[in-house]
């Protein structure tokens, strides 16, 4: 075994790749498939971005509820137990819904 790259911390470092945003990774097919869930049979082109920004914020509410239930728990794992469940109840989505998420 060489010296290096071997053991604990002391591999190669890594390049990192530049920071992107992460909105891009909501794609165009996935915000389709979700406004075909609700029932839309055409989508202009001008609503992927204004749906990309409120899918964040809704996000950003629903991580953030789960954090507290989580961090009132004592625990650092965000689990599937139920935890979620509360965070979509307080914004008045229905769990049952979004039933994808375990």
């Amino acid at each position: 075994m060489s010296g290096k790259g071997k053991g604990k911390g002391f591999g190669k470092a890594k390049h990192r790749s530049k920071e992107k945003d992460v909105l891009t990774g909501i794609t165009k097919p996935a915000i389709r498939r979700l406004a075909r869930r609700g029932g839309v049979k055409r989508i202009s082109s001008t609503i992927y971005p204004q749906t990309r920004e409120v899918l964040k914020a809704f996000l950003d509410v629903v991580i953030r509820d789960s954090l507290i239930y989580t961090d009132h728990a004592q625990r650092k794992t965000v689990t599937s137990s139920g935890r979620h469940v509360y965070a979509l109840k307080e914004t008045r989505q229905d769990p049952c819904m979004v039933s994808n998420l375990e």
